[in-house]
């Protein structure tokens, strides 16, 4: 008979459930194999799932495998925000000066948490983005993906920051929510550059940015709401001198597409380093027998 383990399902960067982005949580993951949690990540058919372990590494307070239907990630945003949600609305840590450091195959990661209940927001420090050499050739292929739609300043850029993101920036608002992007050009360009995800992106008219993120070759068409594609973003905006009007902090809407309206808030700190964050909301607690 399977082990019965604690498990969460969350809604991340939601002020209210159905919203932000669905993520499972197993926090007793000890014993299970990368084979079981592959298996699980497919069955939950969320575009993440996360298993938490004791940590390796005695910085931290505990380690984090992350996996979508189709594969491990060595980071992930809004899985790294909701799993330590999930832990704290289980009373699993009490964080000491408001912080914990998760462990994952990206390093350690600090996490800063402030307020409590429905208020309570936990930020990640996400690993340094960099941006990747790409050929002209793979650049026009990027930029084909949105057709006809109007483009922005910014040359579509392929960013790494763990996983590697294509960051396409549209002329508005309005050219980010109507798009209809090629899917499955979108697939080819995701497997022949190794990314796992083409996010496009504007600015809002205010201080924020619209965000789309399409992962059709890991299975997931339209991801609702994309922790680690906003840093990738942020990291592309602030290596280029393009922040503008966004400053040093801004807020993103992601998801309105899907139905999910997430918000994530995101912040380039002295150091260069970008921080996301935001408000979870736990929706299922139970156990689960795999």
């Amino acid at each position: 008979m399977a082990t019965p383990r604690e498990f969460l399902q969350v809604d991340v960067f939601a002020d209210r459930p159905g919203a932000g982005n669905g993520l499972a949580v197993v926090l007793d993951a000890e014993g299970m194999t990368p084979e079981a949690m592959q298996r699980f990540a497919n069955w939950t058919n969320l575009s993440e799932t996360t298993f938490v372990l004791p940590a390796q590494d005695p910085r931290a307070d505990y380690r984090l495998r992350i996996f979508t239907p189709r594969s491990e990630l060595p980071f992930a945003g809004h899985p790294s925000v909701g799993t330590a949600h999930a832990l704290l609305e289980a009373g699993r840590f009490a964080p000491a000066d408001g912080a914990l450091v998760q462990e994952c195959a990206a390093g350690l990661l600090p996490l800063r948490i402030a307020g409590a209940g429905d208020a309570r927001t936990v930020s990640v420090r996400a690993p340094r983005s960099r941006v990747r050499e790409a050929t002209p050739a793979a650049i026009a292929r990027a930029r084909a993906c949105v057709g006809s739609a109007p483009m922005g300043a910014l040359a579509p850029a392929l960013v790494d920051i763990g996983p590697s993101f294509w960051c396409v920036e549209l002329a508005d608002e309005p050219a980010v929510r109507g798009l209809a992007p090629d899917l499955d050009a979108i697939a080819e360009v995701m497997v022949a550059d190794g990314a796992v995800g083409y996010a496009v992106f504007a600015r809002d008219g205010g201080a924020g940015l619209v965000v789309r993120v399409f992962c059709p070759a890991d299975g997931i068409p339209e991801d609702p709401v994309t922790g680690a594609a906003n840093a990738a973003l942020a990291g592309l905006l602030h290596a280029r001198g393009a922040l503008g009007g966004l400053g040093r902090a801004w807020r993103v809407s992601q998801g309105r597409e899907v139905g999910r309206d997430g918000r994530i808030d995101v912040r380039v700190d002295d150091e260069g380093e970008v921080w996301i964050g935001g408000t979870s909301r736990t929706v299922i607690r139970g156990t689960v027998a795999w």
